[in-house]
This record gives structure tokens, sequence and C-alpha cells, in this order.
């Protein structure tokens, strides 16, 4: 708990005493503290109760006065003269209210409440008659006004109040609530007038389609049938009109679907669709298509459905040809419409015609070539020649005449400008499929000379690799690395083969080859692998450590430095020569444990080497790695020994050359680096730092400072105050260097 950290559980075995949310959520109710209630006031007599009233309007005048725009403080004012029973100065202060804000929709309100709550219905009346007439576009005072008249059982007056409220137009929710009102006291007649009314005043697809529905859920078909009627007659045969008016077709044909009368919902629909284009009418086609295949024949619905479609996507590519996308879609739906047949158990001159179809789409598409001679442009338009290669040779069964689309593509495809790996491989592939293997590789070897490609390398090592045929597997790599020697997965690849053959020798000397290349695209998985190779393979450590060795001078990164002295600290498998040729399955394999002397080493050598080129950071980094080994194999002393090497935060003051300004930074301080670069500071400090230490041996003393070592010899009491005084004259010549004190600040 001191470090911040949540304190570890030991014992995890369950309470003998549990406790239940209930008995938690009931002591903390008992536990609750009483709240504060202010202490009640009991009026004795009458002269106590007008000093209480008198003082209670004096308080609420003088609040009233201060904030006078507050409807809150009259609002409450008045509420407590009604509860005085005093209503006429209850409503003399709504009036004053009322002068003040007129407008005030919750003034209105409470004014109207508090003469509803005292039974003053009259009362209530003429103030709802006044706010209607002030306020006539708030819907609540009429809303509230209408009900009560109604709850008054006065419906004379509600029809009274909506004509009154209708004479302003408002919106729909009005004129639904005056309807829904003579629908509750059986008016229909009355209801359709009014419906009538609100489409004079708003006359949208959506209110007919409501009064239509009306009509017929009264049983008045033919006058519902009228409705619709009127409604097409007014939005006219334009284009623009019949758009809008999509909703009242759709309306009218399902209600002709209700009644049965299928052919009239088939004539409603076809008028709408021949009046419309077909971009803009999208649901009224799914709502036609939906009616064909409840109430329509087989025939029927597939002219329907494709024959519109095929429509829509004949425009589409009459505009633009080599929109391939549009091709795609349009295949799609040919291949549909066979399945479907097949599926249906349609005629063979169904199928037949339906493939041909089918075939006529995709050579429309494929007759589309691309424009130029650039790969962008013709990548969709490939992916038309497989499909159609697929086709024929799935579904139709015809091998011959996916050859031929196979043969057609390659030779239309110019390769020596760019080719596709993909069409190169499913044509091989295609060919196996048909146990014509040499067919296949000579189409792949004639690929990988004309335009050798890295896909088309793995695509043909992985067709040999499934037909196991090693020798010719191991062709291909040697081919593939001459084609590029520089592509380190290649390497690995090969190497990793000869692994699974168990031809150690041979992997071996491939990753030799591979990391004496001049050039390599990522050198480092290539060595990496190499050594994993030489641990988990050959467990040869002083091969492995050889490779170390020729890697740190060639690369010197900090990682190959700690990867280095990790592998000298860890235990690595036997070596192939000692291991036994048959071992237990169950049994843990033997390894040769690592010498951590060896890894100190390694970690000494590459501080050295990164402090040689000035990389700050990188041995911030190696010594945290450092540190880290320490803390599991090494002593206290080995641990001290890194930590004191452990750099801190200094700050370093410079003058910025653009604007001229001190700047200052903050940049790692290592401890080897001050004692090099300022030996007589760095004794000033270790003389700190051992003063800080007998400090924090004392009661109340802070903790031991990080960063550098204090120095472990006496330093005599006159040698030190000499290195004092040198130490002041020696900050007064460097003040441009400012290295972080030993409080870290």
């Amino acid at each position: 708990m001191q470090d911040g950290r949540a304190p570890r559980i030991r014992n995890r075995a369950p309470a003998a005493i549990q406790i239940t949310a209930e008995q938690l959520l009931r002591e903390a109710q008992e536990r609750q503290e009483s709240t504060f209630r202010a202490p009640k006031q009991r009026v004795e007599d009458f002269e106590e109760l007008h000093e209480y009233r008198g003082r209670k309007r004096k308080e609420f005048e003088e609040r009233v006065r201060r904030t006078r725009g507050s409807i809150k403080e009259w609002t409450q004012y008045a509420n407590w003269e009604a509860s005085q029973n005093e209503f006429d100065r209850s409503r003399s202060i709504f009036e004053r209210a009322l002068d003040v804000d007129p407008r005030s929709v919750q003034l209105w309100l409470s004014y109207t409440e508090m003469e509803l709550k005292s039974r003053n219905v009259q009362h209530a009346r003429n103030l709802f008659d006044r706010a209607v007439t002030l306020l006539p576009r708030v819907d609540q005072l009429w809303y509230k006004y209408v009900y009560l008249e109604e709850l008054l059982q006065n419906v004379p007056g509600a029809r009274q109040v909506f004509e009154r409220w209708m004479q302003w137009e408002p919106d729909d929710k009005a004129w639904q609530a005056y309807i829904k009102m003579e629908e509750r006291y059986d008016e229909s007649d009355r209801a359709s007038v009014i419906y009538e009314r609100w489409i004079a005043v708003r006359p949208d697809p959506r209110v007919w389609v409501k009064w239509a529905k009306f009509e017929e859920e009264r049983g008045k078909l033919d006058k519902a049938r009228e409705v619709f009627q009127t409604a097409l007659q007014f939005f006219g045969d334009e284009e623009e009109q019949v758009e809008k008016a999509q909703a009242v077709f759709n309306a009218f044909a399902k209600m002709e679907t209700r009644l049965k009368e299928y052919e009239r919902a088939r004539v409603i629909y076809k008028f709408a669709l021949s009046r419309l284009p077909r971009s803009k009418s999208a649901n009224l086609y799914a709502a036609y298509t939906k009616f064909e295949k409840q109430h329509g024949t087989r025939s029927i619905v597939e002219s329907t459905v494709l024959g519109k479609r095929r429509i829509q996507y004949e425009d589409e590519v009459l505009q633009d040809g080599r929109n391939y996308d549009v091709w795609f879609d349009y295949v799609r739906l040919e291949e549909g419409g066979l399945r479907t047949l097949r599926e249906e158990g349609g005629t063979k001159e169904e199928e037949d015609a339906a493939t041909e179809r089918v075939r006529d789409v995709y050579e429309r598409a494929v007759a589309h070539v691309p424009p130029g001679q650039e790969k962008r442009h013709w990548r969709r338009y490939i992916f038309l020649w497989l499909e159609y290669a697929l086709f024929e040779e799935i579904e139709t069964k015809d091998y011959d005449r996916a050859r031929q689309v196979y043969r057609t593509v390659l030779n239309l495809v110019p390769h020596k400008q760019f080719t596709f790996a993909k069409l190169w491989i499913m044509a091989a592939r295609f060919e196996i499929r048909q146990l014509n293997l040499t067919a296949a590789r000579k189409m792949l070897g004639t690929a990988i000379g004309m335009c050798p490609k890295e896909s088309l390398f793995k695509g043909y090592i992985q067709l040999e690799m499934d037909l196991r045929e090693f020798d010719r597997v191991r062709t291909l790599y040697e081919k593939y690395l001459e084609y590029d020697p520089t592509n380190s997965a290649a390497w690995i690849k090969y190497a990793e083969l000869e692994t699974a053959l168990e031809d150690f020798t041979r992997a071996e000397a491939i990753f030799e080859l591979g990391v004496s290349q001049a050039s390599l695209s990522m050198p480092e998985i290539l060595w990496k692998a190499y050594i994993d190779f030489e641990v988990d393979e050959q467990g040869d450590r002083e091969k492995t450590r050889s490779l170390y060795e020729r890697l740190v001078v060639l690369s010197g990164h900090h990682k190959v430095w700690i990867s280095y002295a990790e592998f000298e600290g860890s235990s690595i498998p036997l070596p192939r020569a000692m291991r036994e040729e048959e071992e237990e399955e169950d049994a843990e394999p033997r390894v040769v444990a690592g010498d951590p002397e060896l890894s100190r080493q390694v970690f000494e050598r590459g501080y050295k080497d990164l402090k040689v080129k000035g990389l700050k950071a990188e041995r911030a980094a190696l010594l945290e790695s450092w540190k880290a080994f320490e803390q599991e194999h090494g002593s206290e002393s080995d641990l001290a020994k890194v930590e004191g090497m452990m750099p801190i935060i200094g700050r370093k003051q410079h003058v910025d050359k653009e604007t001229g300004q001190v700047v200052e930074d903050w940049e790692l301080v290592f401890a080897d680096d001050e004692r090099e670069a300022n030996p007589r500071s760095f004794k000033f400090l270790q003389m700190a730092h051992a003063w800080k230490q007998s400090q924090a041996k004392k009661p109340g003393g802070s903790g031991i400072l990080s960063g550098f070592t204090p120095a472990t010899s006496s330093v005599p009491e006159s040698a030190q105050n000499e290195d004092v005084r040198m130490e002041d004259r020696r900050e007064q010549d460097d003040s441009h260097s400012d290295v972080a004190s030993s409080d870290g600040e």
C-alpha cells in the first residue's frame, strides 16, 4: 500500500459468515442521519394568523419587488395566497404578473390551474379564452382548453374551441386531435368533413392516405376509392408529382390487395411505375415485386423482378460501358435467375435460354477492354474474365469453353507491361483439376519466363508443395532468389523448407548465403531466423556466438547487443549430435545452461560501443535490459553497479540560433560521462550524495537519491574543502551547463 498499489489478497477462501446485499442496504438505511426539517409553526389565534400572513406578504412583496421579472416568484406568491383561501388576492397577484409578462405560457397555466383547483370553472374558461386570444400559436393552451371542455362533457363547447383553433391552420397533430374527438363520440361524418378541410389546408400524400384509411376502416369503400382517385387527379401525371405521390399509389394498391382486387392493384402499380424513372421508384418496385410474389404466377414474377432490373442495368451500361461494377451486378442477376430456374425445376429449353443470357452478358462485358496500358484500369476487368471461366467450369461444366476463356484472357493481357499472377495461378489450377499437370507446369513456367513476379513464384511453389515435389520446389526457390536476391522472406522460406526436410547442412548453407548478400530488403529478419535456427535446431552456442559477433560488427544496434547478452545468459537445447535419438514424449527436453558472466561482458561491450557512438537513448535502453537481467540472475552488488550507471534527467541551456532566445532542453546525463567531463564537479556530487545518505539514516531523513553512486573511499577534510572552492570557481566559468541536482530538480 505504501507504493500506491492495491494490497495483495492472500486468502481467497469465502468468509465463514456471508453478508447479503439486503443486509448491507438495511444497515446503510439504519445508519443514515435524519434530514433537517424546518420546525412547524402553530397558530393559536387570529392575531397570530394575521401577523403570520402579514409577515409572509411582506416577504413576498419584497421578493417580487427585487426580481420583478421572475415568474417563479409571482407564481409562488399567488399560490400561497390561494392556499390561504384568499382567491381575490391570488387573482390580483396573477393579474399583476400578467402585466409584467403577458406572454408567459407557464404563468397562464399556473393561473388556470389555481382556478381549477378552487373549482372556479367559469374563471378558468375565461382565462383560457383570454390566453388563446393572446397566444393563438401556443398549442398547449388550446389542448388544455379543449380538455377542460370535454372533461365537463361540454362537447359542443369543445367543438367550438377546435373550430376557433382550426382557423389558425395549426400543425397535423391538432387536426388529428380534432378528428379523434369526433371519433370518440361516433361522429364519423363530421370526422370525414374535417379530413376534407385538412386536405384543403395541407394536401400532403400522407394526409390523403390517412383519409382513405379512415374511410376504409368505417366501411365506406367507395368513398375510400374516391379519395384515392381524387388524390391522383390532384397530383396529376407529371413526373415530379407522381414521384411525390408514390405513397398514395402504394397505399391505393395495398387497399385493393386487402380487398382481393388483385387486377386493380396490378394496374395501379403498373400505372405508377410507367410514369416514374427506375432510379426514383425503388420502394414502389419493391412493393410491386412483393405483390407479384404473393399473388402472381412464376412467369409474372420473373418478368417483374428480372425484367425490370435488366432494363435498369441496360440503361446504366449504355451510359458507361466500362463501369465494370454494373456488369458484375448484371451478371449476378442473370446467374441468380439461372439458379432459381434450376431449383424450381424448369425445362431444358428454359435452362439453355437462361445460360445463353448469362454468356451473352459476359461476352458483352469483356468486350469493353480498358483503354491504355495502366494496370489500375485492368484490375476489375480481369475479374470479369475469372468469373466467366468459373461460371463455365462450375455451372455449365463446359471445360473446353472454360479453357478457351483462360487462353483468350492470357493472350489479351499485355504481359510485357504488367501481368496478373492470380490469372496465371487460377488457369494452372484449372488444368490440375482436369488432371493435366504438364500443361499447368508449362503455363506457370511460361509466366515466370515472360513476366517474373513474386506472387507467381509463391503460387508455383505452393502448387509444387501441395504435390510434394520437393526437388521442383528447390529449383523454383533457386530461380526465385536469382530473380530477387534481396528478398529476405524468400531466403527464410527456402531455409525452412530444408529444415522441414531435415537437411540442416543445406539449410545452414542457405542462411549463410543469404546473409552474405550485399543488400537485403529486411536483413534483420533474416539474421534473426538464422540465429533462431542455430539455437533451436542445431543447439550450437559457438556458432550462434559467432553470428552475433558478425551482426554487432555489421549493425551495432542496441537491440542486437541486448539480444546477444540475453542469449549468453539463457539456456539453449543440447547440440543435435548429443541429443538422444528416441526421446520420450512426456520428457522435458534437456538444455545447456547459460553463463551470466559472459552476458555481463556482452552488456559492458555494448554499453561501451554505444557510448563511443554517442547514443544516449540506446544506452539507457540497454541499461534497462541489463538491470532487469541482474534482478533475475545477479547479486545485490551487480545490481547496485548497474543502478549506479543509470542516467538522470538533466537540464541544459543554449541559445537558439533562429530566435536568439535562451532555450532549456532536457537530456540524459550519465555518471561516467560526467566523471570524465567534469572530474572535480563529480567529486563534489559524490560528497553531496554521501551527505544525503548520512541524512537519510537519521530519523525523518529523505530517501537515497538515484543516479550517481556516492564515493566509496574516504576523502580527507582538507581535500574536500579545496574541492568545494574549486567547484565554486568552476561554476562561475561554466554557467551554460545546468545538470539536475541531487533532489531531481
